[in-house]
């Protein structure tokens, strides 16, 4: 499939490659979605599970950086997957004023059902995709992320 665009913005929008990013995120999420809107939760939760999955005590502070929202966000989704069982917060060692995050068992459980549904996803891409897919995707995904946070995102998800 030939890029319209490709070449860069003075040749037009990449109508192709944005309407397949759209169309690539709305299936990705969606698996995800069904099971979430069985416990009533939604996109944001799968964020803050997610994360705070990936990164056992979590700094509050620091899961706002990465998911780019405001405190009252954070907190109205915060306090429901708390309230329900998934995450606990607990006080800094060093400085008690700290909430840092976890997963419950249930927390866990259920950030691995909604990875493991969007690996067969992706698995499934990439067996269409052919064998030197992955590593081009993962080229393409990086560039797409802002240069000032390149790095850190890089070091962040190579754990």
């Amino acid at each position: 499939m030939a890029a319209a665009g490709a070449s860069g913005p003075a040749s037009g929008p990449a109508w192709d490659l944005i309407e397949l990013l759209f169309f690539a995120y709305r299936d990705f999420v969606g698996d995800a979605d069904a099971v979430l809107a069985e416990f009533g939760f939604g996109r944001a939760h799968h964020r803050v599970l997610h994360f705070v999955h990936r990164n056992p005590g979590i700094k509050v502070a620091d899961l706002l950086d990465i998911l780019k929202i405001t405190k009252q966000s954070l907190g109205r989704v915060l306090k429901q997957l708390v309230d329900e069982g998934y995450v606990i917060q607990k006080e800094g060692e060093i400085d008690r004023r700290q909430r840092l995050l976890h997963v419950t068992g249930k927390g866990r459980e259920l950030a691995l059902k909604l990875a493991n549904l969007q690996t067969e996803r992706i698995a499934r891409a990439l067996a269409d995709a052919g064998p030197q897919v992955r590593e081009s995707a993962c080229g393409f995904l990086s560039a797409m992320v802002d240069a000032d946070s390149r790095d850190q995102v890089l070091r962040m998800i190579a754990r």
